[in-house]
């Protein structure tokens, strides 16, 4: 299974994005409002070139709250984006999110942005599939088929 089929099973591919000029209380509120956890930055051509997530907004704020009314979105960002593509196998972009650490990957294919995964979303896939080859499993030991 690849990202692809992730992306196909999720009610929108839609990824929330802001611009790096933004400030961290304008991010902040398209978060709640989306209910998301991270934020693609793009420029002026919509290219992706960073994101900022919860992890960065709450280590921006831990020692001056105030900051987050003056601080930029471009201040805080995480700019070394790991990304992986459609075709990329679940277990290799598994193995990606948790060596980096990250909890959201941005999805590109060439230069366009086409979908966001969570560690969620992958974990989720892989108990599926683990569900269903236990079934098969299962139905073949009992002779069952």
């Amino acid at each position: 299974m690849n990202v692809d089929s992730i992306l196909g099973r999720k009610d929108s591919t839609e990824v929330r994005t802001i611009g790096p000029e933004s400030t961290i209380a304008q991010a902040i509120e398209r978060l709640v409002e989306h209910n998301i956890g991270s934020l693609v930055v793009v420029d002026e051509g919509d290219d992706p070139v960073g994101i900022i997530t919860e992890r960065d907004i709450l280590r921006c704020c831990a020692n001056d709250p105030e900051r987050l009314r003056r601080a930029r979105v471009a201040d805080e960002m995480s700019r070394d984006l790991i990304v992986g593509q459609p075709g990329d196998d679940i277990d290799y972009v598994m193995g990606v999110m948790t060596k980096n650490r990250i909890r959201h990957l941005p999805i590109v294919d060439g230069r366009d942005l086409v979908g966001m995964v969570s560690i969620g979303d992958v974990v989720n896939v892989q108990l599926q599939e683990t569900r269903y080859e236990n079934r098969h499993l299962r139905d073949y030991i009992t002779g069952t088929y």
